[in-house]
């Protein structure tokens, strides 16, 4: 194995290649990523890591049942719970 993988680039690699055919971000415990993640860094917390990451805008979080869904930023789905929708529908915006 060649030179070693920072946080951003794993969780990149990650997203790209352990997606499902057609779909856009991966379920971190499903997806075996938290297991890998952990292996990688030799204990390191995925949460801490990833929310990071999200928090400097190099991924995407999106949360689900079970856990989270990462996405590169630039595919993800738009984030929901801002709740202007619903004050529109409530007529109150």
């Amino acid at each position: 194995m060649s030179e070693k993988m920072n946080h951003e680039e794993f969780v990149r690699k990650a997203v790209v290649s352990l997606r499902k055919e057609g779909y856009k971000g991966i379920h971190t415990v499903f997806s075996g990523f938290n297991d890998a993640f952990k292996k990688y860094f030799s204990g390191e917390n995925p949460v801490e890591v990833t929310n990071r990451l999200a928090q400097e805008g190099k991924i995407a979080i999106r949360p689900v049942k079970g856990g989270v869904m990462l996405y590169l930023p630039e595919e993800a789905p738009a984030a929901k719970g801002s709740g202007d929708e619903a004050l529109k529908k409530m007529g109150l915006k």
